[in-house]
């Protein structure tokens, strides 16, 4: 038996996933609870079966007693693992792979390219499909470029879909977001030229996806950027403690990508990547802290990157 709380303290509900919701007590208000543990000056526990919606702001007036598994018990969501969190067989993921690739200076696109022997685009297509989150793969891509993802579907334990590529990549997305499974409860957006994301990384950011609707993997930025005006004169340096270099994937819930596709395409905007669909909405992004390995391939320095990466690794 576990006491929750005694008098009047407003409690904040946020659902994590179906019947999980996190419960915020001010640790200087209720000094002393067993069971509960101290994260930021405030106590959390997650509770199970619970009907009260989500979003909500509620007052305990008495004290109440639950029985609650000591497995369902943590800190902070931060610590359950994101296989604990998004649900199995629960993601879409959307493999870009349409791109022409122009600046290799290759006869092929970049992400065909072989990089130690493997086309650059099946090293991230293999990564998601050993995923248990992950239910299917939507692959854009021009059709002459299908079969390379088709020999390898042996290999594979997801459902493998196509979709055509479009003249920019918010209409790629588009492309391939038509073709995800209705009961997907999020989509996840990779560019098939950054073959080096780790399994750890998707892992994170699917979670934070989950957990505020949309969220993009990046880096801080090493290097000092300037803002210059049209004729190249410096108008003033930029502070790098807020910058963060964007990556992919990029995780945000169905719904939310439909309802940002249809302010995009009403409006007539054009955005550079995915995330940027949902900033149009004013929804918050949350930037999951990724890895500077996970480079994208665009020129023939950025292949030999990749390889010496892999090879040490």
């Amino acid at each position: 038996m576990t006491t929750i709380l005694q008098a009047n303290l407003p409690l904040y509900f946020s659902s994590s996933y179906s019947n999980l919701f996190s419960i915020q007590i001010p640790s200087k208000s209720f000094p002393s609870l067993p069971h509960f543990s101290i994260t930021n000056h405030n106590y959390t526990v997650y509770l199970t079966n619970s009907s009260l919606p989500p979003n909500t702001i509620y007052k305990i007036d008495s004290v109440s007693k639950a029985r609650i598994p000591k497995s369902r018990i943590a800190c902070s969501a931060g610590e359950l693992q994101g296989s604990e969190i998004v649900k199995e067989k629960s993601v879409s993921v959307i493999l870009l792979a349409g791109g022409k690739g122009k600046r290799m200076g290759a006869t092929m696109p970049k992400q065909y390219l072989p990089l130690l022997g493997q086309p650059i685009a099946l090293y991230s297509f293999y990564t998601f499909s050993r995923m248990i989150e992950v239910k299917e793969i939507v692959v854009v891509c021009d059709p002459s470029y299908e079969d390379i993802f088709e020999d390898a579907k042996e290999k594979i334990h997801v459902d493998l879909k196509f979709a055509l590529p479009g003249k920019e990549r918010q209409d790629s997305v588009y492309s391939g977001l038509q073709a995800v499974d209705l009961k997907s409860e999020l989509v996840c957006i990779h560019d098939s030229a950054r073959p080096l994301v780790t399994l750890g990384d998707v892992k994170k950011v699917l979670k934070d996806g989950w957990l505020n609707g949309a969220a993009v993997l990046g880096v801080p930025s090493k290097a000092t950027i300037k803002e210059a005006n049209s004729e190249s004169f410096v108008v003033r340096t930029l502070d790098r403690k807020t910058l963060w270099e964007m990556q992919t994937p990029q995780v945000i819930k169905p719904e939310l990508l439909k309802e940002g596709f249809d302010l995009v395409n009403r409006e007539g905007l054009e955005v550079t990547d995915d995330v940027s669909i949902v900033e149009h909405l004013k929804h918050p992004v949350y930037i999951t802290e990724g890895s500077y390995t996970n480079i994208k391939v665009t020129t023939p320095d950025d292949l030999l990157l990749a390889e010496r990466i892999l090879s040490t690794s």
